[in-house]
């Protein structure tokens, strides 16, 4: 698979789930994916700075993603707000 076709596939993966980002003003973008198919996000919007950034990213967004192209050998989020 090449990857245009995986980026397409993220970005399906990412539709099933950007209403619930969108609802509370956020969503997410591929900023890249690397030849070892690392996919790199960003939230933004509201997601950008939100402190539940992290929980979102592990139950929202990671497991979609894991779930729905296992090609995808890890997930980077460049603008994840960490947890203190």
């Amino acid at each position: 698979m090449n990857t245009e076709e995986i980026i397409k596939k993220i970005e399906t993966s990412l539709d099933s789930i950007r209403p619930y980002l969108k609802a509370d003003g956020g969503d997410v973008r591929i900023n890249e994916l690397t030849p070892e198919n690392v996919v790199r996000l960003e939230f933004v919007g509201a997601c950008g700075n939100c402190s539940m950034s992290t929980m979102t990213f592990k139950a929202g967004v990671e497991a979609a993603i894991k779930r729905d192209v296992p090609e995808v050998k890890a997930i980077e989020v460049v603008n994840l707000t960490p947890i203190f």
